[in-house]
């Protein structure tokens, strides 16, 4: 039976895999699991949940604040709010834990739910495992006194937007900035808080009706955000998800700044000010060779994990650095979040344009990007894979042609039986010569057929 939880909470499609009672018996074990634990110390446990605005968001939420109070949970309502804003609310009002309603970047039909724990962390695998071990189990229920109590939290965007203005090194004076926010959670936050900074402000993308979150918008949709950017003769642009935590940028020409070109700015800024952490920047193994590169001649070490953001954190706290991410724009900053928070993310770009005067096509130059092939192959034998001398032969032997001047990944998908080989090169050429080369091996070794997909 597959794993309830996946990389980033529980998600499908809503009222159909995320249901109501779903939503409750999760948030009903979840408060079990925490209290077990000792996350709540003995007292009445509290609760911040907060939602994106998806249609199908009001009955869930509504769903799993009713499970949490009906077992003995305090709740507090933040409402429509990203998803790192939960996460800092859990911390600063030294709530137990959090529970947000989101699906990220998936489109309007889906929805998830994820937990927080004291202080705005993820849970741990164990925990979710424990949480999903004990769904619907038989329970003594509190009654009276007892049961939790439900009230909204007014100020949630105002505690939010105080947060990231405190930790902005330096205003936003004399930018202008077009902000992509999606049609969802930082909608209402994101141009206040820019604003709030100095910035002038456009926003597109930013009228939510519960039904357009992600359609055609947002950092999955940057089309509309490239033209906006040129059509104001803004300074920049910035693109979040339906949930916020995730942010990419488009310079002034209207070119794309991804997120390994954001990391790269970011991770020089704060050397520069001292505050990155063991000179390292943690990535995951999908970051250009590009920017590792830029990097290390920059003297910062790039440490790369699995792919996942919570492999990221994971290797962030385990050697106390403070900067790491994914290429999708997923940035984490730990000095001043528990999660990657796309506004936070955006601010800390404009900032550093602001701070040097320089364009932000000329702070993303710092890196090249090598050109990238993917192919996906499928229906693979992961174990038949991992024990096959030829194909092992075959990567040694491109790592040698490519020496440091490009790099082979075969990478196995962790919900499908799917590998993917993706080489990089100095010409797009070469790389999708070598890769192609790698696939012929592999379908010759295991007589697979690939589909391809080709990244730039």
């Amino acid at each position: 039976m597959a794993r309830l939880f996946g990389t980033d909470g529980v998600r499908g499609t809503a009222n159909k895999d995320i249901t109501a009672e779903l939503a409750l018996d999760l948030s009903v074990a979840a408060a079990h699991v925490l209290a077990e634990v000792g996350e709540f110390n003995g007292h009445r446990p509290v609760a911040v949940v907060g939602r994106d605005p998806r249609a199908s968001g009001e009955f869930l939420a509504a769903a799993t604040v009713a499970g949490l109070a009906s077992a003995g949970v305090d709740v507090r309502d933040a409402g429509v709010l990203p998803t790192p804003a939960i996460a800092h609310l859990v911390a600063e009002q030294g709530a137990d834990l959090g529970a947000m309603l989101s699906a990220s970047h998936n489109p309007m039909p889906d929805n998830g739910i994820k937990f927080f724990a004291r202080g705005g962390q993820k849970l741990a695998d164990e925990l979710e495992d424990r949480i999903e071990a004990r769904l619907r189990e038989d329970w003594q229920r509190p009654v009276g006194r007892d049961v939790g109590r439900i009230t909204p939290m007014p100020d949630a965007i105002d505690r939010y937007v105080d947060h990231l203005l405190s930790v902005l090194p330096h205003r936003l004076d004399g930018l202008h900035v077009v902000l992509d926010t999606a049609h969802g959670a930082a909608s209402a936050v994101a141009p206040r808080v820019f604003a709030a900074a100095g910035a002038k402000v456009t926003q597109i993308g930013g009228t939510p009706d519960g039904l357009n979150i992600n359609d055609d918008y947002g950092s999955t949709h940057m089309e509309h955000l490239q033209e906006a950017v040129v059509a104001a003769g803004a300074d920049l642009g910035l693109a979040f998800d339906g949930d916020a935590d995730r942010c990419l940028a488009v310079d002034a020409t209207g070119a794309l700044v991804d997120g390994d070109q954001i990391m790269a700015v970011l991770a020089l800024a704060m050397k520069e000010r001292g505050v990155l952490r063991g000179d390292t920047l943690v990535a995951t193994v999908m970051s250009n060779l590009g920017m590792v590169q830029a990097l290390e001649a920059a003297g910062i070490t790039v440490v790369q994990t699995a792919v996942g953001d919570r492999y990221v954190l994971e290797a962030m706290r385990a050697g106390g650095f403070a900067l790491g991410g994914e290429q999708s724009g997923h940035v984490v900053l730990l000095d001043h979040a528990t999660t990657g928070d796309g506004e936070l993310t955006g601010l800390m770009l404009a900032s550093r344009v602001a701070e040097t005067g320089k364009p932000l096509a000329e702070l993303a130059s710092v890196m090249k990007h090598f050109p990238q092939v993917l192919i996906n192959v499928k229906d693979v034998d992961k174990a038949a894979l991992e024990a096959n001398e030829g194909v092992a032969a075959a990567v040694r032997g491109a790592e040698a042609e490519l020496g440091d001047r490009g790099r082979v990944l075969l990478r196995k998908s962790g919900t499908e039986p799917v590998v993917r080989v993706m080489v990089e090169a100095a010409e797009q050429d070469q790389a999708r010569l070598v890769a192609e080369r790698l696939v012929d091996v592999v379908k010759a070794e295991l007589g697979l057929q690939p589909s391809v997909a080709v990244l730039d």
